[in-house]
C-alpha cells in the first residue's frame, strides 16, 4: 500500500477540516484507493482542535525539508507568508493542494512558473466552489466540450443574506447581522458583500472554462449592499429571484465577464438555490446545460476536495499544468466585452407630478432603450416608487442614460439598476 506523507500550512477551519476527515475516513480511503494519507507536520500559530504534540511545528523549514513530505497542503488564506511558503514548496519539489482563491487569482502565472520548474503538482480544486468538484468536472470530464456560458452562485455568505432577504423580507444590515452572529459572515465582510471573493473565484474557473488567462482586472464587478427589500419585493412581484451571480460568457474569442447582483425568473434552476449553497450552471456545445450544487464552503466541505485533490495528485504520473497561456496578462487574442446586452430592472424614486414619466422614457429612448413594461406604485412621502424593465440593452448606453435619469430635478434617488438575465 502506499503511504502519502502530507504537511498542513494553517490549522484553522479548513486546516483542522482536513485533519478530521483523514482521521475519520483514513480507512475507508484506504480501502477504496489502495493508499494511506498521514498527517506528518503541521505548521500553525493557532490550533483549534487537539492534535499530537509531534506534528505541530512553527518553522517551514520543517516541513520543505521533510523528504518524506511529498504534498503540502496550505489554508493559511491570504498573500503573505501563504504565497511565500507556497513557492518554497514547489522549489522544493512538493506538490501543494491550495484552496486560497484570492492567491490564485493574482499569482496563479508566478506559482504555475514554479511549479512546472520542478515537475510539482499544484493543485486547487478547494479554491471554487468548496466541496462542488467543479473545476475537476471541466478539466477531466467536459474536455470534448466549448464551454460557452457560466452561471454561478459561488458565495455563501451573499447567497445566505439575499434569501434572508428575500423569504423573510428583511433589509440587508439586518440580515447582514445575523450573518456575522452566525459566522456566515466576517467582522469585516467586505470580501463577500462587495463580490471580491465571487470575483477571483470567476477568475480561476472562467480561466479553466474558456481555455484563456481571466485576470481579475478584467471582471465587472459590483457586489450586494445597495440591494433593499423592496427590490426585491418587486423583483418577487415580476416572478424574479435576485442572486448574485458570476458570469461568463464566451463568443468566438470575445469574453464577458461580470459578477453582480442578477435578477432570474423563479423557474430558472439557479433561482431555487437557497442559503449558504452554492451552484455552477455551465453550457457545453456537446453536453448541453451542466449544472452543480452543494456546499461551497465550510471544513468539512472544503477538506473534502482538498483530500481529493491529494489522492488524485498521488496517483498521476506527471503532473498537469494548464494548456493556454498562464501568465500575468491576458492574452492578446481575446476581446474583453464590457459593453454587454441583456435587459435591465430600474427602480426609481420620483417627484408626483405630471410629465416626469415622459422625460424618463424620453432620455431612454434617446440612448435606444426600449421599455418592456412599468410598474408606479402609490405615493410614499414625498415620493412615488417607479419600477422599469427594459428589453435587451447596452450596458454602456444603460449607464449614460441613467446618469442623466438621476440629475433630472423631478427623480428623487435612483434606488437600483439590476441586470437580468433569461
Amino acid at each position: 500500500m502506499k503511504v502519502v506523507n502530507i504537511g498542513i500550512m494553517g490549522m484553522g477551519t479548513v486546516g483542522s477540516g482536513i485533519y478530521k476527515v483523514i482521521e475519520s475516513e483514513g480507512k475507508r480511503i484506504e480501502h477504496r484507493e489502495d493508499m494511506e494519507l498521514r498527517v506528518k507536520r503541521v505548521l500553525a500559530l493557532d490550533y483549534s482542535i487537539p492534535i499530537p504534540e509531534s506534528l505541530k511545528t512553527s518553522k517551514i523549514e520543517d516541513l520543505i525539508n521533510d523528504d518524506e513530505i511529498t504534498i503540502i497542503a496550505e489554508v493559511m488564506g491570504g498573500i503573505e507568508p501563504a504565497k511565500s511558503f507556497i513557492i518554497k514548496a514547489l522549489q522544493a519539489g512538493k506538490t501543494v493542494v491550495t484552496a486560497n482563491k484570492e492567491l490564485l487569482a493574482k499569482h496563479w502565472p508566478e506559482l504555475e512558473l514554479e511549479a512546472k520548474k520542478t515537475g510539482a503538482g499544484l493543485y486547487f480544486e478547494a479554491s471554487v466552489g468548496g466541496g462542488i468538484p467543479i473545476l475537476r468536472t471541466v478539466s477531466d470530464s467536459m474536455q470534448a466540450n466549448s464551454i460557452d456560458t457560466i452561471f454561478a452562485i459561488i458565495n455563501g455568505t451573499t447567497n445566505f443574506i439575499l434569501t434572508k432577504m428575500t423569504d423573510e423580507g428583511r433589509e440587508f444590515a439586518d440580515v447582514l447581522a445575523e450573518a456575522q452572529a452566525l459566522g456566515y459572515a466576517e467582522a469585516n465582510p467586505t470580501n463577500d458583500v462587495e463580490a471580491f471573493d465571487a470575483m477571483y473565484k470567476l477568475s480561476i474557473l472562467a480561466s479553466m472554462a474558456f481555455h484563456a488567462r481571466i485576470p481579475i482586472d478584467q471582471i465587472y464587478r459590483e457586489g450586494i449592499t445597495k440591494i433593499t427589500k423592496e427590490d426585491i419585493g418587486y423583483a418577487k412581484e415580476l416572478g424574479y429571484e435576485i442572486k448574485l451571480l458570476a458570469i461568463g460568457k464566451k463568443t468566438g474569442t470575445t469574453v464577458e465577464v461580470r459578477v453582480h447582483p442578477t435578477m432570474l425568473h423563479k423557474e430558472h434552476p439557479m433561482a431555487s438555490v437557497k442559503g449558504s449553497f452554492n451552484a455552477i450552471f455551465m453550457h457545453g456545445n456537446a453536453v448541453g446545460d451542466v449544472m452543480l450544487y452543494g456546499r461551497g464552503a465550510g471544513d468539512l466541505p472544503t477538506a473534502s476536495a482538498i483530500i481529493s485533490d491529494m489522492i488524485y495528485a498521488s496517483k498521476v504520473n506527471e503532473h498537469k499544468y494548464a494548456t493556454f497561456a498562464n501568465t500575468p496578462l491576458a492574452s492578446e487574442k481575446v476581446i474583453f466585452n464590457n459593453n454587454w446586452e441583456t435587459e435591465y430592472f430600474v427602480h426609481i424614486h420620483v417627484v408626483d407630478r405630471p410629465g416626469v414619466m415622459a422625460k424618463i422614457t424620453k432620455i431612454l429612448a434617446d440612448y435606444d432603450v426600449s421599455i418592456q413594461s412599468v410598474i408606479q406604485k402609490g405615493r410614499v412621502d414625498a415620493f412615488v416608487p417607479v419600477i422599469i424593465v427594459t428589453h435587451d440593452a447596452k450596458e454602456l448606453d444603460m449607464k449614460k442614460a441613467l446618469a442623466e435619469i438621476e440629475a433630472l430635478p423631478d427623480v428623487v434617488k435612483l434606488v437600483n439598476c439590476i441586470r437580468v438575465e433569461k
